[in-house]
């Protein structure tokens, strides 16, 4: 029985020992050997430096690789908590984020670490750094830390002798950091509940077997990324896991791979669709979050794989995956974000709580086993998106809480949504959300420049571009190229501005004195218009 998320893979290789579990270039793993895998993790995790207390925080910031995957679960098999870290991200970022939540061990890779050295000693809850891939390069010392390699044999590690913490399935099990509208990445709490009850919900709905074959192309710290392990193990099935540097690489891998389960972005599913896909593609299914996806792509994809079912889904870090489009409503609804997942309600409600109407714009606000446990160490933000709901039932004393979205939604006579708007400044560019204030604090950190803001502007291959309207203070002269270039080393690609637009004028200002948002994006809504034509 799988209460447990690293259940999923001990009760796979219970069940088939020898199926492939886990693939990553040559290396391959059937469930029997990632049990084991996890396990010696898990002991060495234990075993580090002063230990591993329950609920201590394990950051993981490499590539996709077995390692990974390896420390992820051992992290939750040995009572703690792991915390993805995105590869893209720069050592600033990195940094806040072990800080913030007192990260004790970190995994990482040699190259990694030595760009993290000079931002580490922030990190104050760092105790064990465990280096991946090192062999026998010389590893760098640091002030209070432990700078370990990750063992290369694994029968040394006794694993009868370390026992795991016990855990029950509403504990942490993961912190998953994601953009706010404002200030820094809030840290998005995880049960065990959480990601079990949402691996077997998508699992039921994509009719998952252990005959599938997912590949893994999204960032793991992403939660839809998180999702393809999750759902695969849970199911038995085998995991593929990717770097990719092209499109044409994910093709490549698919055919070599006969791989069945595809998950992408939109604005990458608009390059996978340019493609030249072969007439006996081994693909079942398509899914797609992190934004809607554009008709012209569904339809690109429908044509270059006839076979593959594709699914529309919607999401939140919040509550994991909220709603999913049926492959066969897709021709009577293309525009619908579906309905509810299984095991999630998905309600539209007004600011009193009450129910909309058919065809009423409300918020969309979802409750169920997937709501997780709320912001890590941030009551105010956590009190503004998770909030009651009133019951149906008066009998009912305790108080439930369900995750307020912050977009605006209405649902037809026939129970399907419709994604309206959002409400909140996010930008969702090529799949992630990027806060604004993220971005413009690098901006503020160049001394020449006296305002700025980051705004969301359409495009029609990252769905929304960011777009920075600049202005240096009096007296001092600095171009669009120039400020471009000083972010670069402090922002990863996906936050670099597309467009940087130096304004000789102060920015305009609302009435309440803040900068203008709304007018400056009416401004900029057609700025990336030629790229259309």
């Amino acid at each position: 029985m799988s209460d447990l998320v690293h259940d999923f893979i001990f009760s796979s290789a219970a069940r088939t020992p020898h199926a492939e579990a886990l693939v990553h270039g040559a290396e391959r793993l059937d469930y029997a050997a990632l049990a084991a895998e996890v396990s010696a993790t898990a002991a060495r995790l234990l075993d580090a430096g002063p230990g591993l207390a329950r609920g201590d925080r394990v950051a993981v910031y490499i590539e996709k690789r077995i390692e990974n995957v390896a420390a992820m679960f051992g992290a939750a098999a040995a009572g703690g908590v792991f915390v993805p870290v995105n590869p893209l991200l720069k050592p600033e970022q990195v940094a806040y984020i072990l800080g913030d939540c007192n990260v004790r061990i970190l995994v990482t890779s040699l190259d990694r670490l030595k760009l993290l050295v000079t931002v580490l000693p922030q990190c104050e809850d760092l105790h064990t750094v465990i280096v991946v891939g090192a062999k026998d390069a010389p590893l760098p010392a640091l002030e209070r830390v432990t700078v370990v390699a990750w063992p290369t044999d694994h029968v040394a590690t006794d694993t009868a002798r370390i026992k795991p913490h016990r855990t029950i399935d509403t504990d942490m099990a993961a912190i998953l950091y994601t953009s706010g509208s404002t200030g820094k990445p809030k840290g998005v709490v995880l049960s065990h509940r959480n990601m079990v009850a949402g691996a077997k919900s998508v699992a039921s709905y994509l009719h998952n077997t252990p005959d599938d074959r997912l590949l893994a192309v999204l960032p793991l710290s992403f939660d839809y990324g998180l999702s393809q392990l999750t759902t695969a193990f849970h199911a038995g099935a085998t995991v593929v896991l990717i770097n990719h540097l092209l499109p044409r690489d994910i093709l490549k891998a698919v055919v070599a791979e006969k791989i069945t389960g595809l998950a992408a972005v939109p604005p990458l599913w608009i390059q996978i669709a340019q493609l030249d896909w072969p007439a006996d593609c081994s693909l079942r299914y398509l899914t797609n979050s992190g934004g809607a996806m554009q008709r012209p792509t569904l339809d690109a994809l429908r044509r270059a794989l006839p076979r593959a079912q594709p699914y529309l889904m919607y999401g939140l870090t919040e509550a994991f995956r909220s709603t999913y489009l049926p492959p066969d409503e897709l021709d009577r609804r293309p525009d619908s974000m579906g309905k509810a997942i299984p095991n999630a309600e998905v309600m539209v409600l007004r600011p009193d709580g009450s129910e909309c109407d058919p065809d009423e714009a409300g918020e969309l606000v979802h409750r169920g086993a997937l709501v997780s446990l709320g912001y890590w160490n941030d009551p105010a933000k956590t009190a503004e998106r998770f909030k009651p709901v009133i019951s149906v039932h008066g009998g009912l004393m305790l108080t439930e809480m369900a995750v307020w979205s912050g977009d605006t939604v209405r649902r037809d006579a026939d129970g399907f949504l419709y994604f309206i708007s959002r409400n909140d400044e996010m930008i969702k560019t090529s799949g992630y959300r990027v806060s604004p204030s993220e971005v413009e604090e690098v901006i503020y950190a160049r001394e020449q420049i006296a305002e700025a803001a980051a705004i969301g502007v359409k495009h029609p291959t990252l769905g929304q571009a960011i777009v920075v309207v600049a202005h240096a203070k009096a007296g001092i002269a600095m171009t669009a190229a120039e400020l471009l270039a000083a972010c670069r080393p402090h922002l990863p690609a996906y936050m670099l501005p597309a467009k940087i637009v130096m304004s000789p004028e102060s920015l305009p200002r609302n009435p309440n004195g803040k900068i203008d948002r709304k007018l400056l994006s009416l401004q900029l809504e057609t700025i990336f218009t030629d790229t259309t034509q």
